[in-house]
């Protein structure tokens, strides 16, 4: 299960997503996000997710990558489905005492279940055709004008791309731990919740040992190598925007209109 968590993992190719500019991939995530929130009916939200399955088309990733960044996401996506199947309202398709299944909760189920999913493919993409070196740098140049404010830019935008690049580190980390500990007689799936629980404290321990050496190691790194902020530091790739970006940019007001005349032309699809 830990080995299926792909957050933070880039896997190098070439395609025209990993060649466009770093800030536009983080504009266009969050402009993928806002559309998935905004749909108002399955048209709509198709378009939506057609746009999401445009860029992981173009990305050259394998679908079995995101299939792995999608299953550990599916207890949450089964539980949420199912809540709202017996929150519908309208004349009950099946009821089994106060729980009723109606037309409109399976449609409700539905919207959500292929929102969720847009949601952390669109994140996918991001991550999986930027590296952490593009996303600092792309990070820090958004959030500039904060900077006139006296916010630590530079800091901020170093401490969150670390942070996510620590994420498929510590769950390898953890994989290796538990395969140990599996390895000397520990059991880890059988007894009751309390007793996994107790089970668990032979891997915690070790695994944030192991994390404050990574960040020790880190941290000793950077100062060998005279880290000191942000200030006065030049970058060896200057990010600029080519061709190929306004093309996509292009694409990405395509998909709004489409995505805005879907919205209004279908009015009575919308999902409640």
């Amino acid at each position: 299960m830990l080995s299926d968590i792909t957050l933070g993992q880039f896997f190098p190719a070439k395609s025209w997503i990993h060649r466009a500019d770093p800030r536009l991939k983080i504009c266009l995530t969050v402009f993928a996000i806002v559309l998935i929130f905004a749909a108002g009916n399955f048209f709509s939200l198709a378009a939506a997710v057609a746009y999401v399955g445009l860029g992981m088309a173009l990305s050259k990733i394998p679908l079995k990558m995101y299939g792995r960044a999608l299953k550990p996401i599916l207890f949450l996506v089964v539980f949420t489905a199912v809540l709202n199947v017996f929150y519908g309202t309208g004349e009950p398709l099946f009821q089994w005492g106060f729980l009723k299944v109606t037309q409109n909760g399976l449609l409700n189920s539905a919207f959500v279940s292929i929102r969720i999913v847009a949601l952390i493919l669109a994140s996918s993409v991001l991550t999986f055709t930027t590296s952490p070196t593009q996303l600092t740098d792309a990070l820090e140049r958004l959030l500039r004008p904060l900077a006139k404010l006296r916010v630590p830019v530079h800091e901020f935008a170093m401490m969150m791309t670390i942070a996510l690049r620590f994420v498929p580190l510590l769950m390898e980390e953890t994989d290796k731990i538990m395969s140990a500990q599996k390895a000397r007689g520990a059991d880890m799936e059988s007894g009751g919740l309390t007793q996994r629980v107790k089970a668990l404290i032979p891997v915690l321990i070790p695994l944030f040992v192991s994390a404050f050496r990574r960040a020790y190691d880190l941290a000793t790194a950077m100062e060998s190598r005279c880290y000191h902020g942000g200030e006065g530091r030049t970058k060896m790739k200057v990010l600029r925007f080519g061709a190929l970006d306004y093309g996509v940019v292009g694409s990405a007001v395509l998909a709004l209109a489409v995505f805005v005349a879907l919205n209004i032309l279908f009015p009575a699809a919308i999902v409640r």
